[in-house]
């Protein structure tokens, strides 16, 4: 365990948190590919995804765009697949 955290002490605090950033963008995307897809589970991971994104802008260097853009596109699948479970 101490390896570890020697491990992460020695990474730049924007790559761990980008990181973690991206595990919620696959979280989120692992509940709308469910069958049935889980809004209420997505929802809330792209909501924390968007509130970390908020609480770090301009801080997270290279990967802020990619994960930008990664949020948009989750929250633009999450409304196509809310709206095909409300016409079904």
């Amino acid at each position: 365990m101490a390896a570890v955290r020697e491990e992460l002490l020695r990474a730049p605090a924007e790559l761990v948190v980008a990181n973690h950033a991206m595990g919620l963008w696959e979280l989120a995307a692992l509940h709308l590919s469910s069958d049935p897809p889980q809004l209420p589970q997505a929802q809330l991971a792209i909501d924390a995804l968007s509130g970390l994104l908020d609480g770090t802008h301009g801080k997270l260097g290279d990967a802020e765009k990619t994960l930008a853009d990664g949020l948009a596109q989750i929250r633009m699948a999450f409304v196509q697949l809310a709206q095909a479970n409300n016409n079904n």
